[in-house]
């Protein structure tokens, strides 16, 4: 008789899952932890309350601003409140201005000061270019301060303005400092004012007589000259042409005449305009040589 064969034990199971092995794995670490965690005595309630108001206190102060307030009460007990402030760099910022951005902060010692905002507050003042601020325990800050560097003062309208090189504004002309700063007038004369000048640098007998760089259709230049004659430059090669008046004043004492404008604007040929009294005096000696030619006619008669 042929023996019946018993399957194995649990043959009709399928494997077992990776995920569920996992599980059964993370299970197994979890109760050693909680047997672990028992053997350890519970904390008591005075414990227990001082983490949560201590957590509540801080929570409650960094979400109401308080935290330099909190830092500054338990600092300066210490020592390390903020007695010294050195300046250096300014020339157009008062001290007392620096002094003052630096303290509307809010800070009272070295610790609570943010230096960021601080920083942020003195570059918000108008002639501030950039600003550094460094802390030296127990209780300095040392600020240097880099400010911005006039170049020219800028007409457009009524409106007198201080701009830097590249034409940014600094404050508004209301004083009677900087007058030797070249003004340039006219819409985008700010932009266009320091390669221009650069390059009428190349005509120093020019320059000192020039008292108004005027910027014309956003395009080209006239200048005003002391004497009142204005030379209208074409809208290339403006130094050269520049130079070639400067020639025929030397040659011929051309600003020194009694004249209105100089007009480089055509490079075939050079147009001067007289002023209008200049004007009124050639006409009337056109005039008296026109009466003298006729009575001499009348006197002389062919």
């Amino acid at each position: 008789m042929q023996a019946v064969r018993q399957p194995p034990r649990n043959a009709d199971m399928r494997p077992m899952s990776r995920a569920i092995m996992r599980a059964h794995i993370l299970l197994r670490r979890f109760s050693g932890y909680a047997r672990t965690c028992q053997e350890f005595p519970l904390p008591r309630f005075s414990v227990l309350a001082t983490v949560v108001l201590g957590s509540s206190l801080l929570y409650g102060v960094t979400s109401g601003g308080h935290t330099g307030l909190v830092i500054d009460t338990l600092a300066e007990p210490m020592g390390f409140a903020i007695d010294q402030v050195d300046v250096s760099g300014n020339s157009e910022t008062s001290q007392i201005d620096i002094l003052q951005a630096i303290y509307t902060v809010g800070a009272q010692t070295l610790p609570a000061l943010d230096v960021v905002h601080a920083r942020q507050a003195l570059e918000e003042m108008p002639w501030v270019e950039s600003a550094s601020i460094s802390k030296v325990y127990p209780g300095q800050v040392i600020v240097e301060i880099v400010e911005k560097q006039p170049f020219a003062i800028w007409q457009h309208g009524q409106d007198l303005v201080i701009v830097d090189r590249s034409g940014k504004p600094i404050v508004d002309f209301a004083t009677t400092r900087y007058t030797e700063l070249p003004l340039v007038v006219g819409a985008g004369a700010d932009k266009a004012a320091a390669d221009f000048l650069d390059y009428i640098e190349l005509v120093p007998e020019l320059k000192p007589r020039v008292t108004a760089y005027i910027r014309v259709g956003q395009r080209r230049w006239d200048l005003r000259l002391d004497n009142g004659v204005t030379i209208r430059l074409p809208e290339n090669d403006a130094v050269e042409a520049a130079a070639e008046v400067v020639r025929m004043d030397r040659q011929y004492g051309l600003l020194s005449r009694d004249i209105a404008s100089v007009d480089m604007r055509l490079t075939d040929r050079v147009t001067v305009k007289l002023t209008p009294e200049a004007m009124a005096r050639r006409e009337a000696a056109m005039a008296e040589r026109a009466r003298v030619a006729r009575q001499a006619r009348r006197e002389n008669p062919a």
